[in-house]
């Protein structure tokens, strides 16, 4: 009986061979060959070209049953013109096989070899491909800082993208409609559009010297009026103004306003900073804007309707609802040694009159060496130590503990600090649970929001006006007001609040950014995340740095 069954079963896998063979012919076999070495993980370069997005090369070409895509030239001329146009987004054409397509997209390819035809119209797919993935959500993988070049990191088909963009004609448009759709990724755009146009301005640096004040003359001013001139913060100065070394009244306005958006204390002296953001060059601003312009792309398509921004860079947290910016404050923020992460999450409970319990790298590092030398500051401070840890929890008298013998590998201990006004979290706190155990909330240490930069925390965001942002988050949960905030805080005992519906919160960095009145604002880059973030941005396919200039919904921890 097996040997009957044998050669049926034969039978069976020759006639399946049979039927598979002329359905692999009708492909193309030069787009077949390609397909399959990329499937093996061999390096596939055609014309000259490496090809990168395997995965949804792979499912683009299977699904249309390898035939070429790019027969019309109309298709051709406008992902050329795309990737012509991105470089006003801080992205290099030349990552996108800009230079070989341009040489041959926009030929009549009809009479071509087919094997040139084949070549092309891989480059022309991995092009979009990689193009449209960048767009979307970005060409640094935030999490890891590295350039991306699989076009996969995300969920979106963008191979089914690519192929509805060439059924209907509109490959320039659906690329475009990938990019972040909010207005101030645009205003960015157009700034550094701007920008772009002074590249080639006289830009002397103007040097160093004695501070300047309203009514001094100096032979450094004209060249400062002038510099005002082309940055838009000084305008209607005449030809014959230009040349004068008095600081007059115009400057006396001027310099202020540009003080105050580079982040610089509005006192109308001319001192060292100032000198330094004058000095700024054109293509060292447009280099700002593009790390800012990919962190845009990093974030979500949308939103939401309401939401939290925290700028850690900009030291300000916004409140939006409908679409509208109808609250602002300014926080603290992470010491450079202990950055805020950038990540997104939900507000999803208030806690008011919160304890404080220390987290140990802070019971080891900052509190032990305060115990040590000030015997009262735990009971002053309001806090109690205990032993161990949950159930097994006891409290023990501080008086009680050889603080001088307790070490990193000897801390059996726990700080918990009581509600009051010296606990450091205030009276409020805004709860996210994340993995970096980050949230926001009050700080009795109110004279730190006039400093300039606010890098001061142990991580988490310090609120200036907390219980302002608490009566607005709680408007939409039932029975809690202003009135019902200041009787729960009179209580001093520790209180929850669960949001009837969690707000989107995104901790971002932005050094660079157009605020509400239009004007474009520049900041300084406290954790020396641009430079790390711009020389990713500008890292080419092959894992180089390109010479070209460019002309954080689970958490996810960022130094970008």
């Amino acid at each position: 009986m097996q040997e009957a069954r044998y050669p049926l079963t034969l039978y069976w896998l020759l006639l399946a061979l049979v039927f598979a063979v002329p359905a692999r012919a009708q492909g193309n076999d030069g787009l077949i060959n390609r397909i399959e070495a990329l499937q093996a993980g061999y390096p596939v370069s055609v014309l000259e070209s490496r090809l990168y997005a395997k995965e949804a090369l792979t499912r683009f070409y299977e699904a249309r049953g390898y035939t070429l895509a790019w027969e019309d030239p109309s298709n051709r001329r406008e992902l050329l013109e795309a990737i012509r146009a991105v470089a006003g987004d801080g992205l290099n054409p030349g990552d996108y096989h800009y230079d070989t397509l341009a040489a041959l997209a926009l030929k009549d390819l009809n009479d071509s070899a087919e094997e040139l035809q084949t070549d092309l119209d891989l480059v022309l797919s991995d092009a979009f491909l990689l193009l449209a993935s960048h767009l979307h959500h970005g060409k640094v993988n935030p999490t890891t800082i590295h350039a991306e070049w699989t076009a996969n990191r995300q969920q979106r088909e963008m191979q089914s993208v690519l192929a509805e963009a060439l059924a209907s004609g509109t490959v320039y448009t659906t690329l475009q409609d990938l990019k972040p759709r909010s207005a101030a990724y645009h205003q960015l755009v157009q700034r550094r559009k701007t920008l772009g146009e002074l590249i080639s301005a006289d830009w002397p640096a103007i040097v160093s010297g004695p501070s300047i004040r309203p009514g001094d003359t100096d032979n450094r001013i004209p060249d400062i009026r002038r510099r005002l001139a082309l940055l838009g913060d000084l305008s209607g100065d005449s030809p014959e103004a230009s040349n004068h070394q008095h600081y007059d009244d115009a400057l006396a306005t001027a310099i202020p306003l540009f003080q105050a958006r580079h982040g610089l204390e509005p006192d109308g002296i001319v001192g060292r900073d100032t000198l330094t953001a004058l000095n700024l060059l054109p293509l060292e601003r447009i280099y700002r804007l593009d790390a800012n312009l990919e962190r845009w792309r990093w974030l979500p398509e949308s939103l939401g309707e309401t939401y939290v921004v925290v700028n850690i860079a900009g030291f300000e947290l916004v409140l939006v609802e409908s679409g509208e910016q109808v609250h602002r404050q300014r926080v603290i923020v992470g010491r450079p040694y202990r950055q805020t992460p950038v990540f997104s999450d939900r507000i999803r409970y208030l806690v008011f009159n919160p304890t404080w319990t220390v987290p140990r790298k802070l019971m080891i590092e900052d509190q032990l060496p305060i115990i040590r030398s000030d015997p009262e500051y735990l009971e002053r401070l309001g806090f109690k130590v205990f032993r161990g840890w949950g159930a097994n929890q006891s409290e023990v008298d501080p008086a009680e503990i050889d603080w001088t013998e307790l070490s990193k590998n000897n801390f059996p201990y726990q700080l918990i600090q009581q509600p009051g006004p010296q606990n450091a979290l205030g009276q409020v706190k805004f709860m996210f649970p994340n993995q970096y155990d980050i949230y926001l909330h009050d700080t009795p240490a109110q004279s730190l929001f006039s400093r300039l930069e606010r890098t001061l925390s142990s991580g988490c965001i310090r609120l200036e006006r907390p219980f302002e942002l608490a009566e607005r988050l709680l408007a939409n949960t039932n029975g809690w007001n202003k009135k019902r905030i200041e009787q729960t805080l009179a209580t001093a005992e520790p209180a929850t609040v669960v949001l009837s519906e969690p707000v989107p919160v995104y901790l971002q960095y932005w050094t660079t950014w157009i605020d509400p009145a239009g004007v474009l604002q520049f900041r300084n880059d406290v954790y020396d995340r641009d430079r790390r973030l711009l020389q990713a941005l500008r890292a080419d396919s092959e894992g180089g740095q390109s010479l070209t200039p460019r002309a954080d919904n689970r958490p996810t921890a960022r130094t970008d």
